[in-house]
């Protein structure tokens, strides 16, 4: 029987591009950077020696060229793991779904996608301005929750000693731990910060601020802090790497997400200024990625 997708699983528009991301297989490069703001596509794209397609749907901003004699393309994700959910899925789609026959193609390629992006430390030692590469995105969103083979890639060890060290409810979703590509780890992150990047599905109270509402976890980000496993501690605190980590090792995907750190939650310091320190981030990815 010959597996046709759907046109409700996988929607196309009418001039057969992916349905949110507006892309065809052309416009899709090898080398991905994947940044949350809109505006940083443009700060990216600036730095590369050629931009041959762009196109904007939504929060969606795609910008495809070249740098270093290489193709690579720029795209902004918005904020948080549902649309990182929509991206990946799309991108993969695009390259490994014969978009004309529906069909899942028997050779599939494999995609290089680095986010860049902003966060805060929750370590005392990491200065604001430095930049963190994630060994693991750990998720507290549930996302991964709905895919079938999440066990196959979790980190059960992490996730596990997670559980005991912060006496996790099972009133909040299960905390799932996947490790990065440890070749674009080494690649683009070598000599920076290297730590667990803590997931969250709100900027509040999911990442213990408190306005007018209380967080469950009153002393959620002190249990962050002190939680330790063998070698490894969490270093910061964002909203896509769990989901782009996760989706990128189920669909056979480089994935490596680095960070500027424009605040310390421990410290209570904050950037003086944070685009500057983005700037120099985006630059070196753009070398290393393409080296």
């Amino acid at each position: 029987m010959i597996n046709i997708i759907a046109e409700t699983e996988l929607i196309l528009n009418p001039n057969g591009s992916v349905y949110h991301l507006q892309l065809l297989p052309e416009n899709i490069a090898e080398n991905i950077i994947i940044v949350g703001d809109q505006g940083r596509v443009e700060t990216v794209s600036r730095f590369f020696d050629t931009i041959d397609f762009k196109v904007q749907n939504r929060e969606f901003i795609t910008h495809t060229g070249t740098f270093n004699g290489k193709r690579i393309m720029v795209i902004s994700s918005g904020i948080g793991t549902d649309n990182i959910d929509i991206l990946i899925n799309e991108l993969d789609a695009a390259v490994n779904i014969d978009l004309k026959t529906r069909m899942i193609k028997e050779e599939r390629v494999s995609l290089n996608i680095v986010r860049i992006g902003t966060s805060g430390a929750l370590q005392e030692d990491i200065p604001v301005d430095n930049f963190v590469v994630s060994t693991h995105g750990l998720g507290f969103d549930g996302l991964l929750n709905y895919y079938l083979d999440l066990p196959i890639i979790n980190d059960n060890e992490v996730s596990e000693a997670f559980i005991k060290q912060t006496n996790w409810s099972k009133n909040l979703p299960y905390p799932y731990a996947v490790k990065g590509s440890e070749t674009l780890i080494k690649k683009i992150g070598f000599d920076l910060i290297k730590g667990i990047t803590a997931t969250a599905p709100g900027f509040y109270g999911p990442q213990g601020r408190k306005l007018r509402l209380t967080p469950w976890v009153e002393d959620f980000n002190q249990q962050l802090t002190d939680f330790k496993y063998k070698e490894n501690r969490i270093t910061n605190f964002e909203m896509e790497t769990s989901a782009l980590y996760g989706l990128g090792a189920l669909l056979g995907h480089q994935t490596c997400t680095v960070c500027s750190i424009i605040a310390n939650r421990v410290a209570k310091k904050y950037s003086q200024n944070y685009h500057a320190s983005i700037e120099e981030l985006i630059q070196l990815v753009l070398e290393r990625l393409t080296k």
